[in-house]
């Protein structure tokens, strides 16, 4: 049985494939209702699965009339979500962002789950064991690499 945050997530996903123009627009307040959840789960299933690392761009209104905007970034472009990949990562990756971004990859078909879980040892702080700022800057360039082998093989 699946917890209810993957749930969430499959039927977003779900919309997400069904609308015409990759994105969708959501009442915080309907979904809760639809899966008998609070509020604040679905908060959670946006916040952790639907970050700009894992391409996706979210905007919300607060109030009456609010709604959440979930938008896929354009991924048919390999080189373009690539780009937006590189410009997230920048000088310095936190490893729960670095995670974030294979996550991405992996969803988005570039590596497959065995890359993902050797990037992911490879990256981990327990292997980069130095200190931070020192950690993340290294982590940033062997993600930066990596993306690079990527892009162009």
């Amino acid at each position: 049985m699946h917890n209810m945050s993957d749930i969430i997530e499959r039927y977003l996903k779900q919309l997400l494939e069904e609308a015409q123009d990759n994105a969708v627009e959501i009442k915080r307040a309907h979904i809760a209702e639809k899966f008998d959840c609070v509020p604040s789960q679905l908060n959670y299933v946006i916040k952790t699965r639907f970050t700009n690392e894992h391409g996706y761009s979210i905007e919300s209104k607060r109030g009456g009339g609010g709604y959440i905007r979930i938008s896929k970034v354009e991924t048919n472009s390999q080189s373009a979500f690539i780009q937006h990949l590189l410009e997230l990562i920048g000088d310095q990756i936190s490893q729960a962002n670095a995670f974030r971004i294979l996550d991405g990859l992996y969803e988005n078909n570039l590596i497959t789950d065995r890359e993902k879980k050797m990037i992911v040892q490879t990256i981990h702080r327990d292997t980069l064991q130095i200190e931070i700022p020192y950690r993340d800057i290294i982590r940033a360039n062997i993600l930066k690499r990596i993306l690079a082998v990527i892009h162009y093989s």
